[in-house]
């Protein structure tokens, strides 16, 4: 048995030269094997831990110390308020996609059943949050990976998203014929030789969720030039983007013939969601 309040300050001495934030990742873990949350930690430091679960629990903490994600210790990541079912074959959920939901949601006719296209669903935040927002709206969630398609169907099933059509597919490749007003998309854009593939959790999620060619533009560049075709004239394209890819986004989608163009920051102040208008 051990007492939960020394079992943080054993994990949170332990990652301290590891993780900048070394007593929430031990609260964090902790609450996740209790299933319990953390004003349980701080309400009960007396109570006793099984001698299963702190063992859970320290070798939990000796992953994290090694640089794993929490998302992928726990299988389960906060987006948009709502809990996902993450696994190491999609990327982890960051709180800057929120902005892609917030800039689509703007976009979004509450009186009309418009239909949205996510590309590169992952585990399904965008689709998903797209889709319990504006139950009206026909939503498509696409991705190439089996596997990450099949996360986003069980987060589907968990939030109760009925809304929602998946497919299997390389970006537009297998979508069935018709027009989108919105094509939304969090897709691969960092370049192969950056440097920050290096460091933090990005060192332990899938390659190909993360990179790109042309230098991270190749999916952005593939993605505003197919999405002509499938977007109804007026309709919008929303691409997240790296904080200095902004005025190649720009770019791209100005020789595209996309009008209205606009770049939108995020919480920390980087440039990270790009919006194009088409008319046909």
């Amino acid at each position: 048995m051990a007492l939960i309040k020394d079992l943080l300050a054993e994990a949170a001495n332990t990652l301290a030269d590891s993780s900048c934030s070394a007593a929430l990742d031990a609260e964090v873990l902790l609450c996740w094997l209790l299933d319990k949350n953390r004003s349980f930690l701080r309400a009960w430091p007396e109570f006793d831990v099984d001698r299963a679960t702190a063992q859970q629990f320290s070798q939990a903490v000796k992953e994290r110390k090694q640089g794993k994600p929490i998302a992928y210790l726990t299988g389960k990541r906060e987006f948009w308020s709502r809990e996902f079912i993450v696994s190491n074959t999609v990327l982890i959920p960051r709180p800057e996609t929120e902005l892609l939901v917030e800039l689509s949601l703007a976009l979004i006719n509450p009186d009309q059943a418009q239909h949205i296209i996510d590309l590169g669903t992952g585990c399904g935040i965008i689709a998903i949050s797209l889709a319990l927002e504006c139950p009206q709206a026909h939503i498509y969630a696409v991705d190439a990976s089996p596997v990450a398609l099949a996360t986003a169907q069980q987060n589907a099933k968990l939030h109760s998203a009925s809304n929602i059509r998946f497919y299997l597919s390389d970006w537009f490749d297998a979508v069935p014929e018709g027009l989108f007003d919105l094509v939304v998309s969090n897709p691969p854009y960092i370049d192969a030789d950056d440097e920050h593939l290096q460091q933090g959790d990005v060192r332990f999620e899938p390659a190909s969720a993360l990179i790109a060619a042309q230098q991270g533009l190749g999916d952005l560049i593939n993605i505003a030039d197919s999405a002509r075709k499938h977007l109804k004239s007026g309709g919008h394209v929303l691409l997240e983007h790296g904080y200095n890819q902004a005025t190649a986004v720009q770019t791209l989608l100005a020789d595209w013939g996309y009008q209205s163009i606009h770049t939108y920051f995020d919480l920390a102040g980087q440039a990270r969601v790009t919006i194009g208008q088409w008319h046909s």
